[in-house]
C-alpha cells in the first residue's frame, strides 16, 4: 500500500480520509484478484463465482473516524479491564455470487458479468489512486507554501 510494508503504519495521516482511501485501495486489489480467479476458473466444473463486499466495512470505518458511531462505549474503570473488540464489522465479506444460472457442469461463472465487474473495479481503483494523489499534492502544497511564511 503506497510503498508501506504490511503492518507498518505511517507516523501521521495526511488527511482524515487517507486511511479509508488506503483501505479501499487494498480491498479493490483483493476484488480484482477474486474476479481474475473467477475468469481463470470459467471452465472448472462446480466452481462458484466469488466476490467481495467491502463497502459496509469502509462505511463503518468512516463512521468511527468521524465519530458517527452511535454505539455506547464500555466504561473502563480499572486498568485490569480488557479492551473491547469491534474488529468484525471492519472486515470485508467474501461471498458467492448468486443470480447466475449454473451450466450443466455446475459452474456459475458468467464471463460477461466478470469482465464488466473487472472494468468497474479498475475504474474505481484508478479513481481511488487519483484521490490519494490529490491528498498528497495538497499536503505538499501546504508544506511548500508554509516555507514562505
Amino acid at each position: 500500500m503506497l510503498g508501506v510494508k504490511k503492518g507498518v503504519k505511517l507516523a501521521f495521516n495526511i488527511t482524515k480520509t487517507f486511511p479509508i482511501l488506503e483501505k479501499s485501495l487494498f480491498y479493490r486489489q483483493i476484488r480484482q484478484d477474486l474476479i481474475a480467479s473467477n475468469i481463470a476458473n470459467a471452465d472448472t466444473p462446480f466452481y462458484k463465482s466469488r466476490d467481495i463486499r467491502f463497502e459496509e466495512a469502509l462505511k463503518a470505518q468512516e463512521d468511527k473516524l468521524y465519530n458517527k458511531d452511535k454505539k455506547l462505549k464500555l466504561a473502563k474503570t480499572s486498568p485490569m479491564h480488557l479492551e473491547s473488540k469491534d474488529e468484525d464489522k471492519y472486515k470485508p465479506i467474501v461471498f458467492f455470487r448468486d443470480g447466475h444460472l449454473a451450466r450443466n457442469d455446475g459452474n456459475s461463472v458468467d464471463i460477461d458479468v466478470e469482465m464488466s465487474e473487472m472494468a468497474k473495479n479498475a475504474i474505481a481503483y484508478k479513481a481511488t489512486v487519483a484521490a490519494i494523489k490529490k491528498d498528497i499534492e495538497i499536503f505538499n502544497a501546504v508544506i511548500e507554501y508554509s516555507k514562505n511564511i
